[in-house]
């Protein structure tokens, strides 16, 4: 039995320790994509993706995301636990359940995991987190979490999203242009970078104040 934890132990670690310097090849909800088209006769939409490093993203895209899903991020271990102290209140008392999850654990989810609400999956998103938080820098987490987080339906990561949404590379991005791509992070497959509904609009202009409060790109000198 020890054996047996000792070798997944080791299965886990290893792409883990790999990926904290190779770019990822696909994730597993790119992988769940495809075979969604394939196998579950959704209409196919062509997946975009395309690495891109740290020095290749403009850093107003860097701070937009911490602005909109993690402003905890450079200072917390992976977890968030006021926010899963809210949404545990919140769910108890009926209200509109806020997303809790940090970076780290959207990063740990969209590399190894799949979607979907489980014990489970959320036991192992919790296990990848601690992970990766103990093998990688966070500006390594946020670099690879700005090339696989999804910004629209076959849309993954910020080249992809930079160039088919905006029609410019990532580097170039404006501050609006990176709080428009992250308003829509919350749910991808809805939300439109493309064609900003209200909502989008109104998220957009809030993610920009949390720029300007969080201090500006400056920000990002405490990863």
């Amino acid at each position: 039995m020890i054996r047996a934890l000792l070798i997944l132990f080791a299965l886990s670690v290893l792409p883990v320790l790999c990926l904290r310097w190779l770019p990822p090849p696909t994730s597993a909800f790119m992988i769940a994509d495809r075979l969604g088209q394939s196998l579950g006769g959704k209409p196919k939409i062509a997946l975009s993706y395309h690495w891109v490093g740290w020095e290749g993203i403009s850093p107003h895209l860097a701070l937009a995301v911490m602005a909109a899903e993690d402003q905890k991020f450079p200072a917390h271990w992976g977890f968030d636990f006021d926010s899963i102290k809210q949404a545990w209140r919140d769910n108890h008392s009926g209200k509109q359940v806020r997303g809790a999850s940090t970076i780290t654990q959207q990063v740990a989810k969209n590399l190894f995991l799949w979607s979907g609400r489980s014990y489970l999956r959320k036991g192992l998103e919790s296990y990848f987190a601690l992970l990766l938080e103990l093998f990688w820098p966070k500006q390594r987490i946020l670099e690879v979490y700005l090339n696989v987080a999804q910004f629209g339906e076959g849309i993954y990561g910020a080249d992809a999203a930079s160039r088919r949404l905006l029609g410019k590379p990532p580097a170039n991005l404006t501050p609006r242009d990176a709080a428009l791509l992250s308003a829509v992070l919350p749910n991808p497959r809805k939300l439109r970078a493309g064609k900003p509904s209200t909502y989008v609009q109104w998220r957009t202009r809030w993610i920009q104040a949390q720029m300007i409060r969080m201090g500006g790109t400056g920000f990002l000198k405490g990863l």
